[in-house]
């Protein structure tokens, strides 16, 4: 009699979440933290003439969160782009991005020139969308809860500047703090439900990208739960990796292979650099896992012939070619001891700034070697 296949998934889960309570219960007694670069204190505060620049309000996004894909039509790959979709993508959420775009460039600018309506704008926005319970929605497609997970992501790890600044930005918008708070830990409920326990085949970029936006959150709101899953996501992940430094999910997308192994790891590398503040080394996962696939991207991009030769396919190399598509080179020089060659590639490319990990992380990681 035939049996029925294995879910290695469903299998490591468990242990995986158990491994993860265990070593954060250790901890539990202190509250969770970002990385002490997200301590630092705003720059000055400027007074005088002052052009305020606070766009109006993108209307909070309350509607279904269906949207198309970008490449819809395309193959199982899902590797060709479809320029009409993309282009009804892009208008349909423009809002949601604006609104992550806004947040993460406004708390930028406070923390570097302290001007109260930069604070004011950021905090009338986000509050005004939490009040209306937006991009909430239980209608959603694949690319809805995408959109879901990207916005948390991008603003709470934005927020933890003003969350964790020792000039305590938010002491005089307590209420703001709270509704702001409550909301996201209700989106983070949300996208632990969304991207929970899927099978390995389906578990790709997009999950370790839920992960940390439910990381960032897990810190703004001090809910060990969502650590906790967090860290049992990033296992999941670092057990995908082979011993080559591949990621067998992301190799199927044939000539974006490459670039979708660049895209896994910012949220990996976010995730392991937050957990280890907070009492949990990630470095060792299943054989150094992340340091493999950080060490096989750099390699991709120095000799594209490695990907070539693994799934047949030349890599399209023009995601590559933009500098903050390596900003997972900060955290991940922190975690590990990255090669002269590395650091002065990092150096050339600083500082990297990037909306969906909030911001500027030249700022909180390397201070020393930041430019703009």
């Amino acid at each position: 009699m035939p049996t029925a296949p294995i879910n290695l998934r469903t299998l490591l889960a468990p242990t995986l979440l158990g491994l993860a309570m265990f070593a954060s219960t250790a901890h539990a007694a202190a509250p969770l933290r970002p990385p002490q670069g997200y301590y630092a204190p705003v720059e000055a505060f400027k007074t005088g003439d002052f052009k305020n620049d606070c766009e109006s309000m993108p209307q909070p996004y309350t509607d279904k969160l269906e949207f198309r894909s970008k490449y819809e039509g395309s193959d199982k790959a899902r590797s060709t782009l479809n320029v009409a979709s993309e282009k009804a993508f892009r208008d349909a959420t423009s809002g949601i991005t604006t609104l992550e775009r806004g947040t993460s460039k406004r708390v930028m600018q406070y923390m570097r020139d302290g001007r109260p309506e930069q604070l004011d704008c950021t905090l009338s926005w986000l509050t005004a969308w939490a009040q209306a319970d937006a991009l909430m929605s239980q209608e959603f497609n694949h690319t809805g809860k995408s959109m879901r997970k990207w916005a948390l992501g991008s603003m709470a790890s934005s927020y933890l500047r003003l969350k964790f600044s020792v000039s305590q930005p938010l002491a005089h918008h307590a209420q703001q703090a709270r509704e702001i708070e409550a909301w996201f830990s209700k989106m983070a409920d949300q996208v632990v439900s969304d991207w929970d326990n899927l099978p390995l085949e389906k578990t790709n970029n997009h999950s370790y990208w839920a992960a940390w936006s439910v990381m960032a959150t897990s810190i703004a709101t001090n809910r060990r739960d969502l650590f906790d899953w967090s860290v049992k996501e990033f296992k999941v992940g670092a057990h995908q990796v082979d011993a080559q430094g591949f990621l067998p999910n992301e190799l199927k997308r044939q000539q974006r292979a490459l670039a979708y192994h660049n895209y896994a790891l910012p949220p990996l590398a976010m995730i392991a650099s937050f957990a280890q503040v907070n009492g949990v080394d990630l470095r060792n996962e299943n054989n150094a896992a992340l340091k493999r696939l950080g060490e096989r991207v750099l390699s991709g991009v120095k000799d594209p012939e490695t990907f070539e030769a693994k799934n047949g396919k030349a890599p399209d190399m023009t995601d590559l070619k933009i500098d903050a598509k390596f900003a997972w080179l900060e955290p991940f020089c922190t975690l590990y001891t990255c090669a002269p060659e590395v650091i002065e590639m990092k150096r050339g490319m600083q500082p990297f700034k990037t909306f969906r990990l909030g911001g500027d992380l030249t700022r909180v990681y390397d201070p020393t070697h930041e430019k703009g």
